[in-house]
Parts: structure tokens; C-alpha cells; sequence
């Protein structure tokens, strides 16, 4: 017999011992009266009659804190309804703690949601939003507290989600424009638990533009190297079929060299691209004279340039920059080949060190060159990105100079800043921070214009 078996029964025995005092009494009270029958009853009533009013006043008590608030105690009574009381409030107790836990675990599996690098969304059958975290308010401009309970295709009115949603097409993912157009976002719709609909999106503007940069890029090497092959192609044809006087033969064998020496510059930059995104960053703690760099780019210049123009070259005798030699002559050099390639004869073209207020250091290539237009120079530094192709094949170029430029100061810390204007010239400013440069003892020796 359990415990509380064993209350049920000491209360029912309680009772009848109390009916039988009860009744005992009325048939004292009754006997002296005369009338011992009536006396037994009347007894017995009475004791029913308390009995029944005293478990009434106690049974209102537990029914009035069952009614209200909870966390108030329970009454506190003896015997059955004290057992019946304490039992209710354990069950109770037990109950809320685990209410209570399950809302813990609850919170803690919304937080992680809500950290979460994608947007979740979750809808009702009727497919309004029950909850969404951070990230899908931001990717569907959503109010995570405002729009609770709003059908989700009144707020998101992408053609392919609400196709997807009111079509249940959840097997593949839909791509639509992320809020005010901004980005692009891939939606995953996945239904669970009487007609839930659970919503993922993820931003793929970045892999978007990824992917499409792979593409040009591509497409853009297969062109590149397509058009020299070409020119070789048909020049060996040329000089296999037909009878060339030694004059033609060997104007056809320079052009070939030239389209092959193309063809090697271009290789050259593809494998310097593939080596300043695969290698880790330069350390900081090489130091190398910045003159001696400016004397390799000053005399590939000059060779560059067979004296059409006027180069100068100032400052950099008294510093020093921490990184990688070969890169850093692949990022001047390139500044100073384009100058050249770019400038008509008889123009000037100079290059400057000079240090910043903050402590860091600018190196500077200015011309009198052709010019960039204004709307060009924002992906200037793009690979292969050209302002007029003609002319950058007409000058030697592969169109992957300025994109080393930029990946090479994004991998010592610094930034590329390009002012130009059409027919008036160009000036690239190449910043290093301080902690890539410092100052040594000037040198008596100037630097040779």
C-alpha cells in the first residue's frame, strides 16, 4: 500500500470513528431524553453534518490556490487534505521546473540559431512567421518583433520564393534579390511537423561575384592566349607552305617572337597572381633598402623607355620596408612600365619616396601620360579589366599589372590610391603603413636621376 493509499484509508477510518463518537453521543444525549433511537440519528448527523462542513471549509481552501497564482504555498492542513495539498503543490513544482527547463534548452537552441552565419524563418501552416532570427530579418528586411505573425509572402514578394512557397517546391534551393536589391540570396524551403514550413536563406553575394569573376577570368586568359596562338599558327603555316625571301622570313620569325614573348609575359603574371593568393603574408622582420629597390625599377625603366622620356627619381635613401623583394619589384616595376607604356614620347614621367605624418611611407608615380577617365578608376585594379584593349596590346600589356599592384600592397598591409584625369596624366600613390617602414642613416651617395 502506497503512502497516500495509506492517508485515504486513516481518513476514512478517522471519519467513521468520528460518526461512531458521533453517535454515541446522541444515543447518551437520547437515553436520558427517552428516546435513544432518535438520539443515535440525531448523533449521527450532527457528526456528519461537522465532518463534512470542516472537509468543505478545506477542500474550498486547495480549491482557491488551485484557482490562483501558484507560486503562492498550498494550504497547509492536517491529515488527508494536508497530504492532498502538499501532494498537488510537489506535482506542481515539478511541472514548472520542467517547463522551466524545457525553455532554458529552448532559449539556448534560438541562440544558437540566432548566431547562425544564415537566415532562419519559421512559418505557420498557414504560413505566416512564427520567429525568424537576426540574419533573416537583415536578408528579407524583415522586423523580427513587428512582423510576427504576418504572412510571410505580404513581406517578401521575391516571384521565385512565392512560387516555390504556394507551388511547395522544396526540393531545390530558389535564388532571389536580398532586401532593397542589395545582394543575392539562396532560400532553402523545408516543411516539417504538421505543416511547419522552416525557411533558410544564405547570402551568395559574394560567391555571385566569385563565380562570375572565375568566368571573365577564364574567359579572359582562353582570349588572351587564343589570339597569340593564332598569329603563331598561321605564321608556321606561312613558313611551311610558302617560298619567303629572307627579308619576309624574317620579319614573320620577329612577329612570332614577339606574340611568344606575349604569350611568356602573360604566363609570368598568371603565375604571380597564383602566388600571391597561395603564399602566406610576408613577414615583417626582412628589411630591405628601399634605394636598391628603386635602382632595379629605375633601370628596367630607362631600358623601358630608350629614352623617350624624362624619368626622375627622389627620396628613399634614408629608408627601409619590411617584406618581400621580389613582390615589391613586381608592384613597382608594374607602376613604372605603365607610366612608360602610357606616356607619349617626350613626356615626364617621376617616382617618389616620401614619409607620412603617421609614421608610414608613399611611393609615388606620376606621368604625363594619356589618362584615365574618372569612371574607370574604381576597377582599374581589376584582372584584365582594360579602359581600351586596343591600346594595351598595342603597348605590350597583359592587363594583369595593376591587379599584382594591388594584391601586393593588400598582402604588406597597405593600399593602392589612383587620381587621374583623361589626356592629363596619372598618379598612383602606393601607402605603407609604419609598420612595414622605418628610416635609416641617410646615405651620403644621392640617388642617380
Amino acid at each position: 500500500m502506497s503512502r497516500f493509499e495509506g492517508w485515504l484509508v486513516g481518513h476514512v477510518a478517522g471519519k467513521v470513528a468520528r460518526l461512531a463518537v458521533g453517535m454515541a453521543l446522541g444515543a447518551g444525549a437520547g437515553q436520558a431524553a427517552g428516546w435513544p433511537l432518535t438520539g443515535v440519528v440525531l448523533g449521527g448527523l450532527l457528526a456528519g453534518t461537522w465532518m463534512t462542513l470542516r472537509d468543505a471549509r478545506r477542500a474550498a481552501r486547495l480549491a482557491d490556490w488551485l484557482h490562483g497564482p501558484t507560486d503562492r504555498p498550498a494550504p497547509r492542513e492536517r491529515g488527508f487534505w494536508g497530504e492532498l495539498a502538499y501532494r498537488t503543490e510537489r506535482l506542481l513544482r515539478r511541472r514548472e521546473r520542467a517547463i522551466e527547463a524545457e525553455r532554458e534548452r529552448l532559449r539556448q537552441f534560438l541562440s544558437g540559431i540566432e548566431a547562425s552565419p544564415n537566415g532562419v524563418l519559421l512559418l505557420d501552416p498557414e504560413g505566416h512567421i512564427e520567429w525568424c532570427n537576426g540574419v533573416a530579418a537583415q536578408h528579407f528586411g524583415l522586423d523580427p518583433q513587428r512582423d510576427l505573425q504576418q504572412r510571410a509572402t505580404n513581406l517578401i514578394r521575391a516571384p521565385a520564393f512565392v512560387g516555390a512557397l504556394q507551388d511547395e517546391a522544396f526540393d531545390e534551393p530558389v535564388t532571389v534579390p536580398g532586401a532593397a536589391d542589395r545582394g543575392t540570396l539562396q532560400v532553402l524551403i523545408r516543411p516539417y511537423g504538421g505543416g511547419m514550413k522552416l525557411v533558410l536563406s544564405q547570402d551568395i553575394t559574394e560567391r555571385e561575384r566569385a563565380e562570375a569573376m572565375r568566368r571573365d577570368f577564364v574567359a579572359n586568359v582562353s582570349h588572351e592566349i587564343r589570339t597569340p596562338l593564332t598569329v603563331l599558327a598561321g605564321f608556321i603555316e606561312t613558313l611551311a607552305q610558302l617560298p619567303l625571301s629572307e627579308p619576309e622570313r624574317q620579319r614573320v620569325l620577329a612577329l612570332m617572337q614577339q606574340q611568344t614573348t606575349r604569350m611568356q609575359a602573360l604566363v609570368a603574371d598568371l603565375l604571380t597572381l597564383a602566388q600571391l593568393e597561395g603564399s602566406p603574408r610576408p613577414a615583417a622582420d626582412r628589411w630591405l633598402g628601399v634605394r636598391s629597390l628603386l635602382d632595379t625599377v629605375r633601370a628596367d625603366a630607362l631600358a623601358l623607355s630608350h629614352g623617350r622620356h624624362r624619368i626622375d627619381f627622389t627620396g628613399g635613401e634614408d629608408a627601409e620596408v619590411a617584406g618581400n623583394e621580389h613582390e615589391l619589384l613586381s608592384a613597382f616595376g608594374n607602376l613604372l612600365s605603365n607610366a612608360v607604356r602610357y606616356t607619349p614620347e617626350g613626356g615626364r614621367i617621376t617616382a617618389s619616396w616620401s614619409w607620412r605624418d603617421d609614421g608610414g611611407a608613399c611611393f609615388e608615380v606620376s606621368d604625363t601620360g594619356i589618362g584615365i577617365a574618372r569612371e574607370h578608376i574604381p576597377r582599374i585594379t581589376e584582372r584584365f579589366y582594360r579602359v581600351d584593349a586596343s591600346r594595351t596590346r598595342e603597348t605590350g600589356g597583359t592587363g594583369l599589372g595593376l591587379a599584382i599592384v594591388k594584391h601586393v600592397l593588400q598582402r604588406h598591409g597597405g593600399e593602392v590610391i589612383i587620381e587621374s584625369e583623361a589626356g592629363r596624366g596619372s598618379t598612383f600613390r602606393l601607402m605603407l603603413p609604419a609598420l612595414r617602414v622605418r628610416r635609416r642613416a641617410a646615405s651620403n651617395e644621392a640617388l642617380a636621376a
